[in-house]
C-alpha cells in the first residue's frame, strides 16, 4: 500500500513511523508512507494554508488551493488514489471499515486544521470523509496515526500469525477475552484455574464465555441478543448481566459452539 499525508505538521509523523507494526510493514515493503508539507504547495510569501471565512465567524479555514495542488502534484489522476479527508463529520471509523481500506493499493490522508476546510474539498476532491469518534481534536494528525494502525494489521504479512489478528477485539465482534502471563500468583490475585489445566478444550470454552462477559457488561451495543443460546443468557444472569425477559423465554437450549 502506498499512503501520502497530506498536513501541516509534517514533523510529528517520524517517531511515529519508526515504531512498531508500521515500521516492521515499511521495512518489509508492504507499506509505502510519504508525509507532504502543505506549505510547500503555496504560492504566497508567507505559505499560507489558511484564512478567514467568507461571512465572519471565529477562526481560520484551510484554502483549497494548497490542497489540490498537492493532490495534482502527487497523484495527477483521482482514480487512481483513495483520498480521505479526517474530519469529525466524517463516518466514524470501524474495524469492518480499516478492513476494506487495506485492500486499497494506493490512499491519501488530508490532515484538517483549525476550523476546518473549504468545503470545496468535500464537495470535489476526496472520496469519503473519516472521525475516529463523536470529539473534536486540534487536527486531523493523530486520526491519520489511528487509520494507518487501525489499517496496517490487515494488511497481509504484517502480522506474524492470522491467529493475532482472528483473536483481538473486534474481530469476531465481540471484545477479546482476557489475557495472564507468570506469575501464576500475585499478591493473593490468582489466575484462574482452567488456564492452567492444559486442557485445550476447556480452555477455548472458558475464553469464549468470558469474551461474551466482557462485552455484555462493557459494550452491550456489539451483541445480537437474539443471537445467543438460552445457555448462554441464563449463564450471563448468573454474572449479574441484564438480559430482557422476553428474550429469555424465546431461546432454546444450546451450547457456546
Amino acid at each position: 500500500m502506498k499512503l501520502d499525508i497530506l498536513t501541516i505538521f509534517p514533523e510529528l509523523f517520524p517517531p511515529f513511523l519508526a515504531h512498531g507494526m508500521i515500521n516492521r510493514a515499511i521495512e518489509k515493503g508492504l507499506m509505502e508512507v510519504q508525509i507532504h508539507d502543505l506549505r510547500d504547495y503555496t504560492t504566497d510569501r508567507h505559505r499560507s494554508v489558511d484564512d478567514v471565512p467568507y461571512g465572519g465567524g471565529a477562526g481560520m479555514v484551510m484554502k483549497i488551493e494548497p490542497i489540490h495542488s498537492a493532490m495534482k502534484a502527487i497523484c495527477p489522476k483521482k482514480g487512481n488514489q483513495k483520498r480521505i479527508l479526517l474530519s469529525p463529520q466524517g463516518k466514524v471509523l470501524s474495524d469492518s471499515m480499516a478492513r476494506v481500506l487495506a485492500g486499497e493499493s494506493s490512499m491519501m490522508l488530508i490532515c484538517g486544521r483549525y476550523e476546518g476546510v473549504d468545503e470545496r474539498v468535500r464537495e470535489h476532491l476526496v472520496d469519503e470523509e473519516i472521525s475516529i469518534g463523536d470529539y473534536v481534536l486540534t487536527g486531523g494528525e493523530i486520526p491519520a496515526m489511528v487509520i494507518m494502525e487501525a489499517v496496517v494489521r490487515f494488511i497481509p504479512g504484517v502480522l506474524g500469525s492470522h491467529d493475532s489478528l482472528a483473536e483481538e477485539s473486534f474481530s469476531k465482534k465481540w471484545l477479546e477475552y482476557p489475557q495472564y502471563t507468570r506469575p501464576a500468583a500475585y499478591q493473593g490475585w490468582q489466575v484462574p484455574d482452567v488456564l492452567l489445566s492444559g486442557h485445550h478444550e476447556n480452555i477455548r470454552q472458558w475464553r469464549q464465555r468470558e469474551a461474551l462477559f466482557k462485552t455484555a457488561k462493557q459494550r452491550p451495543d456489539l451483541i445480537d441478543w437474539t443471537c445467543l443460546s438460552h445457555q448462554d443468557c441464563e449463564w450471563l444472569t448468573r454474572k449479574g448481566v441484564h438480559i430482557p425477559e422476553s428474550i429469555i423465554k424465546n431461546k432454546v437450549e444450546g451450547s457456546f459452539d
